[in-house]
């Protein structure tokens, strides 16, 4: 059977890479049964037992919780995988749907190649296996939103296989200590997203938007690898991270790019494995963390009070911060899984296995997508390290934000300042300031020529670390003003003056003698006290080094 043909998407929008460790292979092993399920499907996961064990009470048994993922990631493609409708968020509802994607009688799939590219390059990026020859199916379930009765999907053979995601979580308060772990990707996924329903409760009715349906998804299939909350939370964040550098998916989660479904299971290590709960559509990974650790916790309290866990999905309701059941699993449902009659196999190609005289519009080669990877972000946080000499939990730092690498890059462009200086500006100062406000790197006043320029009259030593923050607190404050132009309305400039500091520091010490005297008994916090009030005269603008320096000789002398 031919393969099918595909229709040309040009790309929208790419997105700057963040922060992702995806290098690691090891840690495969065989495939643990874990088949992956649509949005409101059903999954089953044959789960690993972990050696991590949730921290037990005094005369408690100790409990291991197990943890598997399904993400369904939004391919970053200008029209739907099926169809020619645009992808547009937030557009007036029900105005971007084709006759197919209203699944109108005569209508028939036409492959985006767009999406097809998007899947191979995520998974050379995940270490997968790319299969030559996938299969589309079509999964049967009713819901209102799913006009055709069915989903498009890819059950029985996907296009990605085998491939591993390696992240870093941190031991203790600070980033002291990063260790990474791996996590085995079963499978990665082409299929249709559906429609969204609108459920309007004052009216008692429920609305359907179609604008949705039809969207090439990537589902990413995750092995029952991980033990907690924080683990799973870092593990998407990671992911996100490597589809925005790929540029395959914006994976926005507050527009509903990247959802995840949660499988959590306890049980007690050396024992079978317990009963598994699916948490669906997680939208944030704060939220995924929240409703995991929450659900191990509610397993183990059902278990030890001598309850059964139920084989249920639950969902999380981040306003009581608890799960809350939406439906059982007892009764299994059948999607009844057929071959998708109107899409012939997929096939791809190498470099080796590429027919002559191919038409490159119809034929995908996996070799000339892997030549086309850009550099992944394990690979870009080395790079920081190695380049500017900055410290591991910094690097994670300036990758997890959206834009704030080519902030920083930018400032280093244009200062003179040390990288650790420029570092420690962008992570506690400017960083700071956008959270306090809650904007993006992209919304800031403060430009990185700006900025660059506030560091440039801070290493000339023109003015002080605190007039510096003042003059960072301004900038927010009076768009259009220049550094400079801030330091001379306020007069914050050093003293250059260092006879008229002597002056001031001989005042000082004479002005308090017990403190002189505290210093001369070296009392280390004496000499620091005189430095405070020399600054406090000066108004903060004599150098606390210079200060330090007229002192001691003084005090000599």
């Amino acid at each position: 059977m031919a393969a099918p043909m595909l229709r040309g998407c040009c790309l929208g929008r790419c997105w700057a890479l963040a922060c992702i460790d995806s290098g690691s292979r090891h840690g495969r092993g065989a495939a643990t049964g874990f088949t992956s399920s649509g949005k409101r499907g059903q999954s089953f996961v044959a789960q690993q037992p972990l050696l991590t064990a949730q921290k037990s009470r005094k005369g408690e048994h100790k409990w291991a919780a197990v943890v598997g993922l399904e993400i369904h990631a939004q391919i970053a493609s200008n029209s739907k995988l099926f169809s020619g409708s645009q992808v547009h968020f937030a557009a007036p509802p029900n105005s971007l749907v084709s006759f197919f994607d209203a699944s109108l009688p005569g209508t028939l799939p036409v492959l985006n190649r767009r999406c097809v590219e998007a899947a191979v390059m995520t998974g050379l990026a995940l270490n997968c296996h790319i299969n030559k020859k996938s299969l589309f199916d079509r999964k049967h379930y009713f819901y209102a939103d799913l006009p055709a009765g069915y989903q498009i999907t890819q059950q029985r053979l996907p296009i990605a296989v085998n491939g591993s995601l390696a992240y870093s979580v941190c031991v203790g308060k600070k980033w002291r200590q990063v260790i990474t772990k791996t996590v085995r990707i079963k499978q990665i996924q082409l299929e249709q997203d559906s429609g969204k329903s609108l459920h309007d409760e004052l009216r008692s009715q429920t609305l359907i938007d179609l604008n949705r349906a039809g969207v090439g998804l990537l589902e990413v299939v995750l092995e029952p690898d991980m033990s907690c909350g924080e683990e799973a939370a870092t593990a998407v964040r990671e992911l996100q991270l490597i589809l925005q550098a790929l540029g395959t998916s914006q994976a926005n989660m507050a527009e509903g790019q990247l959802r995840v479904d949660a499988n959590i299971s306890v049980h007690h290590p050396g024992e079978p494995l317990g009963v598994r709960t699916e948490v669906k559509n997680l939208n944030s990974a704060r939220f995924l963390a929240r409703a995991i650790d929450y659900e191990i916790q509610r397993q183990i309290n059902e278990l030890e009070n001598g309850c059964e866990i139920l084989n249920e999905t639950r969902s999380f309701d981040y306003k009581l911060g608890c799960t809350v059941p939406m439906r059982d699993k007892e009764g299994k449902q059948d999607y009844r899984f057929m071959p998708e009659p109107n899409l012939p196999p997929l096939l791809l190609y190498d470099t080796a296995s590429l027919p002559a005289g191919a038409d490159p519009q119809q034929v995908i080669n996996i070799d000339r997508i892997r030549e086309q990877l850009p550099e992944l972000p394990s690979e870009t946080r080395e790079k920081l390290i190695q380049q500017y000499g900055i410290l591991p939990e910094h690097s994670f730092a300036l990758l997890n934000e959206v834009g704030l690498l080519e902030f920083f890059q930018n400032v280093i462009k244009e200062t003179r300042a040390e990288p650790k200086k420029v570092t420690s500006w962008v992570l506690n100062i400017f960083l700071g300031f956008l959270k306090q406000r809650n904007l993006a790197v992209n919304e800031s006043p403060v430009t990185p020529s700006v900025l660059a320029e506030l560091l440039n009259l801070l290493d000339r030593k023109v003015i002080s670390s605190a007039a510096a923050k003042q003059v960072f607190e301004e900038l927010w404050r009076s768009k259009g003003k220049t550094p400079s132009q801030i330091v001379s309305e306020r007069k914050l400039e050093l003293m250059q003056d260092e006879e008229a500091l002597e002056r001031v520091c001989h005042a000082v010490m004479e002005g308090h003698p017990q403190v002189v005297m505290d210093m001369k008994r070296g009392n280390p916090r004496a000499i620091n006290k005189l430095i405070g009030l020399v600054r406090k005269v000066t108004h903060n603008r004599a150098d606390p080094t210079v200060i330090k320096e007229i002192l001691e000789k003084q005090l000599s002398s």
